[in-house]
């Protein structure tokens, strides 16, 4: 069914369009300077030495774990309250994910609960910025530092966040963003690794690329340029970016402020309106942080089961107001219940989260108007499900 307002929308305009065009009209589709210009501009926006463009999120998680060497008989701390893929990752090194619950204000992980976990075979805290929200994420930082393990950022929902004057992916050993269409900037799909470290990233460099050894330059393509282009120096992957990805990235990090600047306008918006419905819990953001918003999400309160949110997500679809619950936990998904075991109460604050969550519409093009039909609708499939316990 089409939603009158959708859930999200990308910001596409003419300077998108254009350079994508420049791009067909080049004839050099893959493997070429549009790339290398938006990993200098992701660079140098998050302020770290490296950035390795690849073909999604998910890829940029797996290269940093085949680039650390983490495999079989190892441990990954992190969180299950994510999407998915931030755990599959560790699942397909062949490594265990160790979950810990998370805090019930930020839906991060939780840095005491961390550090009890940790055993002589963790390997790497592998950390999500839950929604966008990047609060612990310094703790964690210190935290991995103090028992000198690597910490992977998860910042695919992050990207021009702020946090103690640090942005958002230069926390950890490596940083990994996502640019699918609901993001803050969109290449349709595709991502970014971003790291100090010189020689993980000429690993991801390579492992992009089928294995193909890296120049001391640290081109696009990773490939020696005295060596065949059939010859390979590690097992790898095809993780490239194309170039008419990034050249819709290079537009959308040009348009970044813009567009941060349009989804804080919406999020305050949000904020304002529901602030009075006394059953939801909305996003808090830490005062020292500067927000980036990915998505608006609210919870039920307490009181409600995840029957009653479901009902809330069905009755604000019916109205034509795009919705979806966000997220189900890792742990309670089939696959990880079959192989591991998990069950249901086992990180209980996650597990609430995960039944009370639903995100409402958010995007660029988002009016003051719409907002107000959101929150109004909101409210009414509140009370109804209100009246039906009477």
């Amino acid at each position: 069914m089409k939603t009158e307002i959708p859930l999200s929308s990308p910001d596409i305009g003419d300077l998108e369009r254009r350079l994508v065009m420049e791009v067909l009209h080049s004839g050099r589709l893959s493997i070429g300077p549009m790339v290398e210009r938006f990993e200098q501009m992701v660079a140098q926006r998050v302020g770290t030495r490296h950035a390795v463009a690849v073909s999604s999120g998910t890829a940029g998680l797996t290269l940093i774990m085949a680039g650390l060497g983490i495999g079989p008989g190892d441990e990954v701390i992190t969180t299950p309250y994510s999407f998915i893929a931030s755990s599959n990752v560790i699942v397909h090194a062949g490594a265990t994910p160790v979950f810990v619950d998370v805090c019930p204000t930020s839906l991060n992980l939780d840095p005491k609960l961390v550090e009890a976990a940790i055993t002589p075979n963790t390997r790497a805290i592998l950390a999500v910025e839950a929604l966008g929200n990047p609060t612990h994420m310094d703790a964690l930082a210190r935290l991995a530092a103090k028992h000198e393990i690597p910490l992977i950022e998860d910042s695919c929902e992050a990207l021009g966040t702020v946090h103690k004057g640090r942005a958002c992916g230069a926390f950890g050993r490596a940083g990994v963003f996502g640019f699918y269409p609901n993001k803050q900037i969109t290449t349709g799909e595709g991502g970014v690794v971003v790291t100090d470290d010189e020689r993980l990233a000429d690993a991801c460099r390579s492992l992009r690329n089928q294995g193909r050894a890296v120049g001391r330059a640290g081109t696009a393509n990773g490939q020696n340029q005295t060596g065949s282009w059939l010859e390979h120096e590690r097992f790898g992957f095809n993780f490239r970016m194309n170039e008419l990805a990034a050249a819709l990235g290079v537009a959308q990090m040009k348009r970044l402020d813009e567009l941060i600047e349009r989804r804080q306008h919406v999020a305050s918006a949000y904020l304002a309106r529901l602030s009075g419905v006394r059953e939801l819990v909305l996003p808090t953001v830490d005062p020292e942080t500067f927000m980036s918003w990915f998505v608006f999400v609210v919870r039920l309160g307490p009181d409600y089961s995840g029957e009653e949110r479901d009902r809330v997500i069905r009755g604000l679809r019916t109205h034509e107001v795009g919705s979806a619950a966000y997220f189900p936990c890792i742990h309670l998904q089939k696959p990880y219940r079959d192989k591991f075991g998990f069950r249901e109460g086992m990180f209980p604050i996650a597990e609430s989260a995960g039944r009370r969550s639903l995100a409402l519409p958010f995007h660029t093009r988002l009016t003051e108007r719409e907002v107000e039909m959101v929150a109004q609708t909101l409210e009414v499939m509140i009370r109804r499900e209100d009246l039906t316990r009477a």
